[in-house]
């Protein structure tokens, strides 16, 4: 997806799709979304937390379907289209991943803070509606539970 540029011409969006099984950066998200035309530049970081509906998390692993990265790239071409965005990133992890571990992180860079918090918000919700990644959660007490994505 495309925005007409200050200078005439276009300019890629989608600045970083990605989804890994080592860990990941929030350096390398913001580097992705810089653009001197943004005024505003919201990030999201889902952490791996070591509890949930008062149950206590082990830990947890990811999968995702083999085309997640071409659906979780639909996602951002279409906030792309309906917000004035001037740069997206999303990086989500898979594979096992500890406590205190980002599981996912995406940013959003545009003109003024209130679209960048929108974007950056829808970006994340969608994800979590929309993109085929899954997460096995097992417990301290020996359980464990699947919870679906999409």
């Amino acid at each position: 997806m495309s925005h007409d540029s200050a200078a005439g011409g276009t300019i890629d969006v989608i600045r970083l799709v990605g989804v890994r099984d080592a860990p990941l950066s929030v350096d390398e998200v913001l580097a992705a979304v810089g653009d001197p035309a943004a005024g505003g530049t919201a990030v999201f970081i889902g952490t791996v937390r070591d509890h949930d509906h008062a149950r206590a998390v082990r830990g947890l692993s990811y999968s995702a379907h083999p085309t997640v990265e071409r659906e979780l790239r639909a996602v951002m071409e279409k906030i792309a289209a309906d917000l004035p965005v001037r740069a997206l990133a999303a990086l989500h992890r898979v594979g096992d991943l500890d406590i205190g571990d980002h599981a996912v992180v995406v940013a959003a860079a545009c003109p003024h803070r209130a679209e960048a918090f929108a974007a950056c918000r829808r970006l994340i919700d969608d994800l979590k509606a929309q993109v085929p990644i899954w997460k096995h959660q097992t417990f301290a007490d020996g359980g464990d539970e699947w919870v679906g994505a999409c």
